[in-house]
């Protein structure tokens, strides 16, 4: 439990540390992504992304 926590906390960060550079690739724009903007700033849930990517890591 403890391992999947510490991954998805770490993918979170490099994610989000790459977000502008990943948004001139596409990533990020896809239906089924989510931008919310709340009190200022925006929270970026790319689902549809992230489905993509796990599926192209996969088939590598």
């Amino acid at each position: 439990m403890i391992r999947w926590l510490l991954t998805t906390f770490v993918a979170l960060a490099v994610l989000s540390a790459c977000w502008p550079w990943l948004r001139k690739l596409g990533i990020g724009r896809m239906p089924g992504d989510v931008t919310l903007r709340l009190f200022g700033r925006e929270y970026h849930f790319p689902f549809m992304s992230t489905l993509l990517l796990s599926l192209i890591a996969r088939l590598l």
